[in-house]
């Protein structure tokens, strides 16, 4: 009965992993139209990081990246799938266009590190807390492109406003990864 009962459904890997990407790509995009605008700033808080987070670290750098990219290609293909049912090429010329690209970095930066955290849930939170900084890093650098603004100016519209919920983002993706790493191993 045991036999039965740790039979896998699906046993090719490559179709785990495609199924993966494609989870995540939908995960983004739902996080996406969890949306809070905020009035001094152009970008709104979305649930988005808290998936980057969680596609670098369950699926590994390439495929995180991956994930990222397909999100960001089905977006500028003319899916309304961005932020706002945002869409089309120009969107990423706009403000959060920086952010879509650190979406890319953290996923990979997490990717990359989760592994020498081992199970110690601070080491996990303090990766996925500096992929999470690069993704803001991202954000602040492009706003400074395309608007000019002082630094000071920077961080009240584009990286402070986000910081504590990206932290607690960071803390819940950290728990879920500790709880859930080894059977996504074993599936992986």
């Amino acid at each position: 009965m045991e036999a039965i009962l740790r039979k896998e459904i699906i046993t090719d890997k490559t179709l785990c992993r495609l199924i993966s990407v494609l989870v995540f790509v939908i995960l983004m995009c739902l996080g996406a139209f969890v949306r809070i605008p905020l009035p001094f700033s152009p970008v709104p808080i979305t649930l988005q990081t808290f998936f980057v987070l969680l596609s670098g670290a369950f699926l590994g750098s390439g495929l995180g990246a991956v994930t990222q990219l397909s999100y960001i290609f089905l977006g500028i293909s003319g899916l309304p799938i961005f932020t706002g049912a945002g869409t089309g090429f120009v969107y990423l010329f706009g403000p959060t266009g920086g952010y879509l690209f650190g979406f890319v970095l953290a996923a990979l930066f997490s990717g990359k590190f989760i592994k020498y955290a081992k199970n110690n849930l601070f080491f996990i939170f303090s990766i996925l807390g500096i992929a999470d900084f690069i993704l803001l890093l991202s954000g602040i650098l492009w706003l400074k492109v395309i608007y000019g603004y002082t630094l000071g100016k920077l961080l009240f519209i584009g990286f402070l406003p986000f910081l504590l919920g990206d932290l607690f983002k960071a803390l819940v993706a950290s728990i879920l990864y500790l709880k859930l790493k080894t059977r996504l191993r074993e599936i992986f």
